[in-house]
């Protein structure tokens, strides 16, 4: 007998954020998120309690915790894309389709009861968070960035009646074994042609102070039409900017102004941090923190997280002065291979820059849909 219960004590909130911990305890390709971060879910300091709300149930089976799964009513997304939809994300489950069942079935009702007519995930509050089921790389190591699951996970899904929504792929970088010639001289001419040239900073905080409006102006523009997207409010623009301040090296973050300092193209690499966090899980112990300040001083590879290029600008060649950057980054020995973590699987554009470097595609995810009346 499968038993599911919301979440509602302080035991029942610490149950829901271990039970991934533990079902994935010793598995080496699971990087927990920051403990902290989750514990926020349930407390004031969850930045898009003003344009959503959620509900999170456990599962039970003979008094143990067998599964979990939140749902989130986001509006924002729901009246930017004129649509009836709960997503539902951080559902974890032990190989057993009648708890998966049972989780679905609950978080369906609860979709129901606010007027809801379709279900769809795994998606978080925004693109910002870990998004879209693994069903295909399950032999890699997860980036901080993404969600780790068991191959299992897209059977109990889809023995549930959802269907594929829209899939992401996801490839490591390495250096061109033979440069491309080309790249660096189109970069320059371009960049002259245009007038264009790179922002500098002398550090983090005076990178952020100079470019971080200019750099979520472009998001709003860039990322409008992308797949689940939703609006940038100021609390997330905060949140953004404590969370780069701790992982931004100026070394692998670029923007590109025209002469009148208006920003037309930028790219965020983040040093990985992932397998710092494996062993505490996701707790900030000492150790954790050692590890963590050790892969931040000296990584060897490094995540893509954002980029973007202004519309008018995007068939000028412009973003191709920031893969040079990348192929230098790679090229000088320090940095081993880039994950570029999400990218759409019809997104042709990035997928042809990637083209230029010696790559791999490795992994891929999926967001599913099931209408629900």
């Amino acid at each position: 007998m499968i038993e599911v219960r919301e979440v509602k004590t302080k035991k029942e909130i610490k149950d829901f954020i271990d039970f991934p911990l533990n079902l994935y305890r010793g598995n080496p390709y699971f990087v927990p998120p920051l403990y902290g971060d989750e514990k926020k879910l349930f407390s004031d300091g969850n930045v898009y309690s003003d344009q959503s709300e959620s509900v999170f149930y456990l599962a039970y089976q003979d008094g143990k915790t067998v599964g979990r799964i939140q749902g989130i009513l986001q509006r924002a997304a729901n009246q930017k894309w004129n649509t009836k939809q709960v997503r539902f994300t951080r559902f974890d489950s032990i190989d057993d389709q009648e708890v998966a069942n049972a989780l679905f079935s609950k978080l369906e009702n609860w979709a129901k009861s606010k007027g809801m007519e379709e279900t769809v995930g795994p998606l978080g509050y925004s693109d910002l968070e870990r998004e879209g089921l693994l069903i295909d790389g399950f032999e890699w190591v997860s980036t901080f960035e993404e969600q780790y699951n068991y191959d299992y996970y897209q059977k109990l899904i889809e023995n549930f009646g959802y269907e594929k929504d829209v899939d992401w792929v996801e490839r490591r970088l390495k250096a061109p074994k033979e440069l491309d010639e080309r790249i660096p001289k189109i970069s320059e001419m371009m960049m002259k042609k245009y007038e264009l040239h790179f922002g500098e900073a002398k550090n983090t905080n005076d990178f952020l102070k100079k470019y971080a409006d200019k750099i979520f102006d472009l998001l709003d523009v860039t990322y409008d039409n992308l797949y689940g997207t939703v609006p940038f409010t100021p609390a997330m623009k905060e949140m953004m900017i404590a969370n780069f301040k701790l992982i931004i090296d100026i070394k692998y973050v670029y923007i590109i102004l025209d002469k009148n300092e208006r920003a037309l193209c930028f790219g965020l690499a983040f040093p990985s941090i992932g397998e710092a966090l494996i062993k505490s899980g996701g707790k900030l112990t000492l150790p954790a923190i050692f590890r963590l300040l050790k892969a931040l001083k000296k990584p060897k590879s490094i995540d893509l997280g954002l980029i973007g290029v202004l519309p008018e600008y995007a068939m000028r060649g412009i973003s191709t002065a920031i893969i040079w950057k990348l192929m230098q980054s790679l090229s000088d020995g320090e940095i081993e291979y880039a994950e570029t973590n999400l990218n759409l699987a019809d997104n042709l554009a990035i997928q042809n820059q990637w083209k230029k470097f010696d790559s791999i595609l490795h992994k891929r995810r999926r967001s599913y849909k099931k209408k629900i009346v």
